[in-house]
């Protein structure tokens, strides 16, 4: 049995699920397959109101689900209904791009007919992570499903229960099986992206998972979508406002979730000359916006990490780099009504004097501590941001921003974001994903509904219709 913890009241039980056996999963891989032929033939039209009409239903229920996300992932209640609410935008979203994306492509000229028409693969595997349990299974759910496809979901077994609510309610507007959930951990992940009636794995997780879910996939040659892990450096120019919105902006864009995001700001460079200026005013910042405690008491902004496991590994990043010489500044307030020692609660903290190969420097913290290092030039800056092996995302800050593109198109980073960083920078517009080992393909925009088809394509060379010159039998096309 799968039993959640509140990470906030860590005595408090969320809730528990059976988790679902290889059994199990070929079951729901079996009926997804059976529901998603009929599903396919469905006019796009139908299908995409059928994906808003599940939108609308899981809109309704946003304050029940938002509370039950922020007990069992420890997200501040105001982050929980956001999430919810902007998931219901992306299905809605993705419902209408598919209208204007899908329909076939025509062109019939004088060179021949060509019809690009844009198919599902069938039944996608959706292995999602804890962090931000909704959004990134909608952000699957909606292109898979306007396009044609069934779509399995494994959770994380640190957040079950609010995306299985979600799945119920947009099944209850799609179709029976077309969306379907499988509880479990690894080996639930392993049982679903192995099986041979998985068509598409599409995953959003940590490096080591992926791996390993990426090569499972390779051995049948299963296509794959990959969003992994960053180590975002966020490059503060020497003529960067320091003011308080944008440094209000910069340190939210580091702790919201308690720094358990993929795209969370994990390095600050900042120039030498600076360097004292911006620590003053980041921890002045800190002062304003950052308040830990419960996630459901209103003021509170930060809340616990989410597991013990997660908390001394943190810890000892920074006790690490303070060993080394570096020193570690608390931030923020804590809220007067919250008991810390019943949750998995870290302070946040900036840490000043890092060396570049210490861990917190080096790798992904995925927690509530910053490094801020000082860089001499911008070459110096660009050089350590594309240091290591990720580069999911990235962020330059300047008043200049013709400046700020031209280094931002020096960075190794699949996203960069100019003045700002995280969430307040993303776009639906804005495809995002990462580049070297931080994965491959892309969602949001466009590429992101595309992304689960494939253009399967009908063609009458112009040659070999009525009246064309012909062309010799082994001849290359003009």
């Amino acid at each position: 049995m799968i039993e959640r913890e509140n990470p906030a009241r860590v005595d408090e039980l969320v809730g528990s699920v059976a988790p679902t056996d290889a059994a199990g999963v070929d079951t729901a891989v079996v009926l997804a397959r059976a529901a998603q032929r009929a599903w396919a033939a469905t006019d796009l039209a139908e299908r995409c109101a059928s994906v808003r009409a599940g939108a609308d239903r899981v809109a309704a229920e946003i304050d029940d689900l938002a509370v039950l996300m922020a007990r069992e992932t420890g997200k501040v209640l105001p982050d929980c209904r956001g999430e919810l609410g902007f998931a219901v935008t992306v299905l809605r979203w993705s419902a209408d791009r598919a209208e204007q994306l899908l329909v076939d492509e025509v062109v019939d000229d004088e060179a021949g007919r060509l019809v690009v028409r844009r198919r599902p693969y069938g039944v996608v595997a959706a292995v999602t992570p804890w962090n931000a349990p909704i959004i990134l299974a909608a952000l699957k759910l909606g292109p898979a499903l306007v396009s044609g496809n069934a779509v399995v979901v494994k959770p994380s077994p640190l957040a079950p229960f609010a995306i299985a609510r979600v799945v119920a309610l947009l099944g209850d507007a799609v179709g029976e099986h077309l969306v379907q959930v499988v509880q479990g951990d690894a080996g639930a992940a392993t049982a679903l992206v192995g099986h041979p009636g998985v068509d598409r794995v599409a995953f959003t997780g940590g490096e080591r998972a992926g791996r390993a879910l990426a090569a499972l996939a390779g051995q049948s040659l299963t296509p794959s979508l990959m969003e992994l892990g960053g180590n975002d450096a966020a490059i503060l120019l020497d003529d960067a406002d320091l003011g308080p919105d944008a440094m209000d902006r910069l340190v939210m864009a580091t702790f919201a979730t308690s720094g358990q995001v993929c795209m969370a700001v994990k390095r600050l460079l900042v120039p030498r000359s600076r360097h004292d200026e911006v620590v003053d005013a980041y921890r002045a910042a800190a002062d304003r916006v950052l308040r830990l405690g419960d996630p459901l008491r209103d003021g509170v902004t930060i809340g616990p990490v989410v597991s013990h496991d997660s908390a001394v590994r943190v810890q000892g990043l920074v006790d690490a780099a303070t060993a080394r010489g570096a020193e570690a500044f608390v931030l923020g307030h804590v809220d007067e009504g919250t008991d810390l020692g019943r949750g998995y609660y870290l302070r946040p903290t900036l840490v000043v004097g890092a060396a570049d190969g210490d861990r917190l420097v080096v790798e992904e913290q995925f927690g509530p501590s910053l490094p801020v290092l000082a860089y001499d030039s911008v070459d110096d800056a660009v050089a350590r941001a594309n240091a290591g092996d990720l580069g999911l995302a990235a962020s330059v800050w300047s008043a200049d921003e013709e400046r700020a593109f031209s280094v931002a198109a020096r960075l190794d980073a699949g996203f960069t974001f100019v003045n700002t960083h995280n969430r307040t920078g993303m776009a639906l517009r804005a495809p995002f994903g990462g580049v070297k080992r931080s994965g491959w393909g892309r969602e949001y925009g466009d590429e992101g509904v595309l992304e689960h088809t494939q253009p399967c394509v009908v063609h009458a060379p112009g040659a070999f219709r009525a009246g064309g010159a012909g062309l010799g039998a082994a001849a290359y096309p003009g």
